[in-house]
């Protein structure tokens, strides 16, 4: 699998764009009227006005290259984990559609990690490493026990953090434990593109967002055309429009990952299912969804393409939503079926432990 050099800007266009044109192709065969819908979708998403971008929220720890940063308000704090992949301000998206910003104004003083971005020097850093080396340090700088919430890996790893430092309480968010329950087909699908991938990225010293990208596409490739056919038939000037070439931005940039994080995801997360088997050890501990010494949640999408239900933790808390791995978080019923129900679990934790 040939690469080329990593870029973690924003890019107006799918990435890596000739493996894309490459799907559509595949998926519109029998339809060309399909694929030039598809096209011109694509070609509305690359010609359309960009907002300002923001100015990140201050910093109030370092750990590394990681740094947490405050939303403010006046409640407990609450550390929020994104993943390692795509850039972590799904969680404070434009247009009303922050989850932080809401919930600063809402009893919660929300504090972000940002993982910033590794260099080939960092190569030798795992997962594990990730959590231990900068998100330990992050929640120990605060002072005083906090609550952590996780979205999609970063609940993966937060879950691991909770094990190892006193927190008040955990939410899981769209978050992989269990990784045989993504199932047969598409473990294999995963496996083969990092068998396809790791020489190249053992090179560089990293994990380029391309591969990863490339492994999301192949989840569901009709929908990944589909959106953009869609796309095509908005009024730009709309808001669903201006919607969907924010949430496309932030799908198309982020940083690469360590070389040993993607190791580790693909073959000891995916493939060997450590954490499932109850067999993944981060900062001496083993992690255990069974045994945590705190309150506990997960937000689980019965609709999830990208993390399916099947591979949640199995908490005894459980809300079931039926909304898509982004749209929970990010979507017109989001604020219904988890901001609300995650802000009240959040503000009813005892304060102290």
């Amino acid at each position: 699998m040939s690469l080329t050099p990593f870029d973690d800007a924003p890019q107006h266009g799918p990435r890596p764009l000739p493996l894309f044109l490459e799907l559509l192709r595949s998926e519109t065969a029998a339809s060309p009227e399909r694929r030039a819908a598809a096209l011109a979708g694509l070609a509305a998403y690359q010609a359309a006005r960009r907002p300002r971008p923001r100015r990140p929220m201050p910093a109030v720890a370092r750990a590394g290259r990681a740094v947490l940063r405050d939303y403010g308000g006046g409640g407990m704090p609450v550390v929020f984990v994104p993943s390692l992949i795509n850039p972590p301000l799904i969680l404070d998206m434009p247009y009303r559609r922050s989850l932080l910003r809401w919930l600063s104004r809402r009893g919660v003083r929300p504090l972000l990690v940002d993982w910033g971005t590794p260099t080939p020097r960092d190569r030798a850093q795992d997962v594990a490493q990730h959590v231990e080396d900068m998100l330990v340090p992050l929640l120990r700088s605060i002072g005083e026990p906090v609550a952590l919430a996780g979205y999609c890996l970063g609940g993966t790893m937060a879950l691991a953090a909770a094990a190892v430092v006193p927190v008040r309480g955990l939410a899981l968010i769209a978050a992989p434990w269990r990784f045989s329950g993504f199932g047969a087909p598409a473990l294999e699908r995963i496996d083969s593109l990092w068998q396809a991938a790791h020489e190249t990225c053992d090179q560089l010293g990293l994990v380029p967002m391309e591969v990863l990208q490339a492994g999301f596409w192949q989840l569901d490739p009709a929908r990944t055309v589909a959106k953009y056919e869609r796309f095509g038939r908005l009024d730009p000037a709309s808001a669903e429009a201006r919607s969907f070439v924010a949430m496309e931005d932030w799908a198309n940039a982020g940083a690469p990952l360590t070389y040993a994080a993607g190791r580790q995801i693909f073959d000891d997360l995916f493939t060997a299912d450590l954490p499932g088997r109850g067999t993944w050890r981060v900062a001496g501990a083993t992690a255990d969804p069974g045994s945590l010494p705190c309150p506990a949640v997960e937000f689980v999408s019965l609709t999830d393409r990208i993390v399916p239900a099947a591979s949640a933790a199995g908490l005894p808390d459980r809300r079931e939503l039926r909304l898509g791995h982004v749209g929970m978080v990010v979507g017109s019923s989001a604020k219904r079926s988890l901001w609300q129900p995650l802000a009240d679990w959040l503000t009813a934790l005892p304060l102290t432990r």
